[in-house]
């Protein structure tokens, strides 16, 4: 078996163990040859890899909404766990598993040695296809919209995965390499070189089609968005309490985003779900009532939950660790506020209150509108700090309080009777060209919900006016998107890197060559030599 210069035998022979599971020495080797079967399982390691490494990149995409997916499991399972920890840490095993079995086949090409993997690894490579794919599915059919966000994600990451790419790609020129002259089978030496061309090729020309908002010039760049505190500053503070509204305005926050529901006997409240287990201790104080809807408790009841302790005991976001004993304690002595409460707060802190009236399909629907406008109009605030967000009696509201500002959760229609000037919709649903023309047309565009800094850095390059956010503390301290590149940069980055792949290819096909060509004569003369001590024996 001829070795590389450089591969030493005790290496061949370690990669060659971990990689088939068992001690084969040199004299063991000399019989093995990597067949067609081995090479169809080395394909499939490849193209796993490539399978759980596309898994990571959504993986890593989906952090954005996952807070979403928790309280999802929490209503199914009454059970709060971060998943988000769960899902990193399985697609990190599953992603460096494949990816050291790729290494260590890669080495062992590079040293010709066979590759015989085990069936142990075999199983486990089908496994990891399975679990990805399952993934895929799942996110397929109970989070579709996960698919618009990987798309959007492209804008910010494109570039840079394109140079990754590359550079992977041309990494692979040496094994392949290796492989092409090390083989015998002409139909795989035309056929693997014209593959690898076509691919490279695609890839060196992949920027035409890739487009990102924040290619631009520092001097076109929009005005930072707005920042909206979704149920305040949830990351700091338990959701939808005052705590929450004072954290969010610490963070310079211009809206405070929060949920309005009415108690049974009228007074309107502050609460998200639809239950108030998640948010209270309610289980614990009426045990007997804590499936009941929200609405089902008068405010006298609602006053006696704590509205805050939970945020300490299940740890929504990793940010909680982090709280002051201050801000801890504060935590414990939350209620559940009225409206009249947060219109108060929103008032002396001189930011606006932006609010949806839930549940839309309650019977008495009407009453609590009636009921909400009521408190808004006697708690003294200026209309023009409330956005209004209920579509359902939105002529009487209007009517009644022609001062409050309308924000429709719908894009514009083409015969519009009266102009939209305020949009409020999820970040999925508009593209940066839709961001650009609203924008152009004094259209204010709210998305959400906004977490991470790279979506919010394509945001702001559309142009979006603002953003409804978990992390305000964290939005609030950019001053500038992740990245900006003017055109000619990007253009003079593209064909730097593009040239230098082709010379490194270039470079690894003429020494493969050049090293092959040397083996050559030094494995001939070596079966000569076994040949005639072969007929010496035989005599």
């Amino acid at each position: 078996m001829a070795y590389l210069p450089g591969c030493c035998r005790p290496c061949a022979t370690c990669l060659l163990c971990l990689y088939s599971c068992q001690w084969i020495t040199a004299k063991k080797r000399k019989g093995l040859r990597t067949t067609k079967c081995d090479c169809s399982w080395f394909l499939f390691l490849f193209c796993v890899f490539l399978f759980t490494l596309v898994w990571l990149y959504f993986a890593i995409i989906i952090l954005n909404d996952f807070h979403n997916f928790n309280e999802f499991i929490f209503k199914q399972r009454k059970l709060w766990v971060d998943w988000s920890l769960v899902l990193l840490i399985a697609t990190a095993v599953l992603i460096t598993y494949s990816a050291v079995l790729l290494v260590l086949a890669l080495c062992l090409q590079l040293c010709s040695q066979p590759l015989k993997l085990h069936w142990l690894h075999k199983t486990l490579l089908i496994l990891t296809a399975l679990v990805v794919a399952a993934a895929f599915t799942g996110l397929g059919i109970k989070w579709a919209e996960e698919w618009r966000s990987a798309r959007i994600s492209l804008q910010a990451t494109g570039p840079f995965l394109h140079i990754g790419i590359v550079g992977g790609m041309t990494l692979l020129a040496w094994p392949l390499a290796s492989f092409i002259y090390c083989t015998h089978n002409t139909g795989l030496k035309v056929f693997l070189p014209l593959m690898y061309c076509m691919v490279m090729i695609a890839l060196y020309l992949a920027p035409l089609g890739i487009t990102s908002p924040c290619v631009m010039e520092e001097n076109q760049l929009p005005p930072k968005p707005a920042l909206v505190g979704h149920r305040g500053a949830p990351m700091l503070a338990p959701e939808n309490t005052l705590m929450s509204l004072r954290k969010a305005v610490d963070c310079d926050v211009q809206v405070f985003e929060t949920d309005v529901m009415v108690s049974a006997d009228g007074v309107p409240f502050l609460m998200h779900d639809k239950e108030l287990t998640r948010t209270t201790n309610v289980q614990a104080v009426f045990p007997e009532r804590a499936a009941l809807n929200s609405t089902a408790f008068n405010w006298t009841d609602l006053q006696q939950l704590d509205a805050g302790s939970w945020f300490l005991e299940r740890k929504p976001f990793p940010t909680v660790q982090s709280l002051s004993a201050g801000d801890r304690y504060e935590a414990t002595q939350q209620r559940i506020p009225s409206l009249e409460q947060a219109l108060e707060a929103a008032k002396q802190s001189n930011i606006s209150i932006m609010f949806d009236l839930r549940p839309e399909n309650h019977s008495d629907y009407q009453s609590f509108v009636n009921a909400t406008l009521e408190v808004i109009l006697q708690s003294g605030i200026p209309l023009q700090q409330v956005l209004w967000l209920p579509d359902g009696f939105r002529e009487q509201v209007k009517q009644q309080a022609p001062g409050v500002r309308q924000v429709y959760g719908r894009k514009r229609l083409q015969n519009e009777k009266e102009p939209l000037l305020h949009v409020n919709l999820p970040y999925q649903d508009m593209s940066s060209e839709e961001i650009r023309q609203y924008r152009q047309d004094n259209i204010s565009v709210n998305l959400y919900v906004v977490n991470q800094p790279w979506l919010f850095s394509v945001l702001w390059c559309s142009g979006v006016s603002s953003v409804t956010t978990n992390a305000c503390q964290v939005l609030n301290e950019m001053k500038h998107p992740i990245w900006l590149l003017p055109s000619n940069t990007y253009l003079m980055i593209w064909i730097v890197v593009d040239c230098a792949s082709f010379l490194v290819i270039l470079w690894a096909f003429l020494l493969l060559k050049k090293c092959s060509q040397r083996r050559q004569p030094v494995e001939s003369e070596t079966d000569v030599l076994l040949t005639k001590i072969n007929s010496l024996m035989q005599e």
